[in-house]
């Protein structure tokens, strides 16, 4: 067995470094999207954006089941963090996220 399969690798420590998890919601830049796709892929990749977004802030608020996320808690979960309220089908889009996260 190689000397170097046996030394350990190198990890990286938040001891060095402070973390902070209390932080507000804070959007990531946009930048542009690829041209020449279809339209409704356009529309399905921004609904998931928007549903991940809207995932992160339930899981963040204390919302961990998708049986506490309802529509009213998505959308005004929605408000909260600045975005328009979400369709039925990106609510449930949410609920499917926070299913399959587990």
């Amino acid at each position: 067995m190689p000397a170097a399969a046996l030394k350990p690798l190198p990890t990286q420590s938040t001891a060095k470094r402070p973390v902070l998890l209390d932080l507000p919601y804070e959007p990531v830049l946009k930048r542009p999207l690829p041209a020449g796709r279809p339209r409704a892929w356009y529309v399905t990749h921004n609904r998931r954006l928007k549903a991940m977004r809207l995932a992160i802030a339930l899981l963040d608020s204390g919302v961990y089941v998708p049986n506490q996320a309802s529509d009213a808690t998505i959308r005004s979960a929605a408000e909260q963090i600045g975005v328009h309220p979400p369709s039925d089908t990106t609510c449930h889009m949410v609920r499917a996220l926070m299913r399959y996260s587990r």
